[in-house]
């Protein structure tokens, strides 16, 4: 059995796909800050399921939470980072900005970066993260949220180069989500808000042909390019 390991597991697109991986034969560890709940999905297959609860904003506790799993799996071979933050924030509030750039930026780096170095002495392995089509430009409702996100597609990136290098099995997979029906979706005026089941089955396909970049849902990839294109003086008054 393939092990892989889902962080931010308790709700939407990460529940969402490690239901998914469990009816493909995976054992998953699963993580989250709420217990009751990744206990709750555990119970409905307690011999796949492996529980470990935690905050990634806390970057102290995060390797040896990676490495406890990792070993009870027996293994490793698909990290999932499915774990965010983003609100709308319209006047600014640094402490809304703090929390998003904490979990966003450096709750993803220190994952992203164990994995990678784990991927690497093993040379091989699979890491997957859920980004944003928000990523491709700023936001002025939600300023941090784009910008993180920004930083996610392009650190995703910069690690594909280091496996390309090292011309090992490392995969390095960006999934950029346009509007989910969870609750990380906000705001008004959303279109082509996707079912949580549509999505995951869109992300596992992308998984299993180890993308690079993949939108979710795939016309979502046609918003994206008009984004890239919009010139700046017209995106400004947006």
């Amino acid at each position: 059995m393939k092990k892989a390991i889902i962080i931010g597991a308790t709700s939407g697109i990460g529940k969402g796909i490690a239901k998914i991986l469990v009816d493909n034969d995976y054992k998953v560890g699963i993580t989250g800050r709420r217990t009751e709940l990744l206990e709750e999905l555990k119970s409905q297959n307690p011999n796949s399921y492996y529980t470990r609860s935690f905050d990634i904003t806390d970057t102290k506790i995060i390797v040896e939470n990676l490495e406890a799993l990792t070993t009870v799996l027996g293994g490793l071979d698909l990290l999932i980072i499915s774990s965010g933050t983003g609100d709308l924030n319209e006047k600014l509030d640094f402490e809304i900005e703090k929390r998003t750039i904490k979990t966003n930026v450096t709750g993803f780096t220190c994952i992203a970066n164990w994995t990678f170095n784990y991927f690497e002495n093993q040379k091989s392995g699979h890491l997957v993260a859920i980004s944003s089509v928000g990523g491709l430009r700023g936001s002025r409702i939600a300023p941090a949220y784009n910008a993180t996100k920004a930083y996610q597609v392009n650190y995703l990136e910069g690690l594909r180069q280091k496996a390309r290098k090292l011309n090992q099995q490392i995969y390095v997979t960006d999934i950029r989500p346009g509007f989910v029906d969870t609750d990380m979706a906000k705001g008004e005026g959303q279109f082509w808000v996707a079912t949580v089941d549509k999505a995951t089955r869109q992300i596992f396909e992308a998984i299993k042909q180890k993308k690079k970049i993949a939108y979710v849902t795939k016309r979502w990839r046609i918003i994206a390019s008009i984004l890239k294109r919009v010139p700046r003086q017209i995106y400004d008054r947006m």
